[in-house]
């Protein structure tokens, strides 16, 4: 088995963890992003009306596209900077710099890798991320689409491929700066420990993994949580003025909602995010290191 084959199937299996452990989570925080202003009072306001109106099943609606999506995403970006970071090593090892085999990436090589596979994962995350934002926010007494395929076909028939990636742009902006920082942090903190303790990669304990990931995650969302706000609203906004289209471009849209809204729609379900935000990204990461722990010793 080839490193790359071994780094998305690494990355798979920390999607895979990310959507089980993350999605409750989401789905009150879509809600709250694409809600007007006043619905709800706060994030258990939130997940109290939809445990009430829809069931406990309603916290995992739509799952079924991010775990087969976002497995894929997440294969993407491992994939990515897996690959980007032998492209540096085999650089430092050139120019002597980066330790044993050059692996001790700088910060910048590290902002790099992780800006390239932000953008290879935005290709994917973003119609991922649309079809899930539509069948979360939908009404449950009288949906539109009856799942995740259903709602692919009907956008479309109706408005072609480009229909599928609505958002795109902003997605692309989310996950290069998101996905710089995140990456940034995480390395930088198995570094720190590998060198202190003059330890192997594979030797770090799993608890830490976890909460790398987790500070990881904080510094993800500390970056991107205005921009994904503007993606929830880009995504679940209609597809034209006679679908009730109310934003023309990402831009329109901080505009209409700045000056509606205020600063605080910005910010808007940043509670379930924070709370999420550990569980999830500690589980991707943990997910992610086990599966290529066994994976690279065989």
């Amino acid at each position: 088995m080839s490193n790359a084959v071994k780094d998305l199937t690494a990355g798979t299996a920390g999607g895979i963890a990310q959507v089980l452990v993350g999605q409750p989570f989401d789905i009150v925080k879509v809600r709250m992003q694409t809600s007007a202003r006043g619905t709800y009072s706060g994030m258990l306001h939130c997940a109290g009306g939809i445990l009430k109106n829809e069931g406990p099943l309603a916290f995992y609606k739509g799952t079924l596209t991010p775990l087969l999506g976002i497995g894929v995403c997440v294969s993407i970006q491992f994939g990515v900077l897996e690959y980007a970071k032998r492209v540096f090593a085999t650089q430092n090892v050139a120019k002597g710099q980066g330790g044993e085999g050059g692996k001790m990436l700088g910060g910048g090589q590290l902002v790099v890798a992780g800006v390239a596979a932000g953008l290879a994962n935005g290709i994917v995350s973003g119609p991922v991320e649309h079809i899930r934002i539509r069948l979360q926010t939908q009404s449950n007494t009288n949906p539109l689409y009856a799942g995740p395929f259903d709602a692919i076909k009907k956008i479309a028939s109706a408005h072609g491929i480009a229909g599928l990636f609505k958002g795109q742009c902003v997605t692309f902006l989310r996950e290069a700066t998101g996905y710089g920082a995140y990456f940034l942090v995480y390395e930088k903190l198995i570094q720190r420990e590998m060198t202190m303790k003059g330890i192997r990669r594979d030797q770090i304990s799993p608890v830490n993994a976890v909460l790398y990931g987790a500070t990881a995650g904080y510094a993800l969302w500390a970056v991107i949580y205005p921009i994904d706000m503007i993606k929830s609203r880009m995504q679940t906004d209609g597809f034209t003025p006679s679908t009730g289209q109310k934003y023309a471009s990402a831009r329109d849209c901080v505009r209409k909602v700045w000056k509606a809204e205020g600063i605080s729609a910005f910010t808007r379900g940043l509670g379930p995010t924070l709370i999420r935000s550990p569980f999830a990204n500690g589980a991707t990461f943990l997910g992610f290191e086990m599966a290529s722990r066994l994976l690279y010793s065989r």
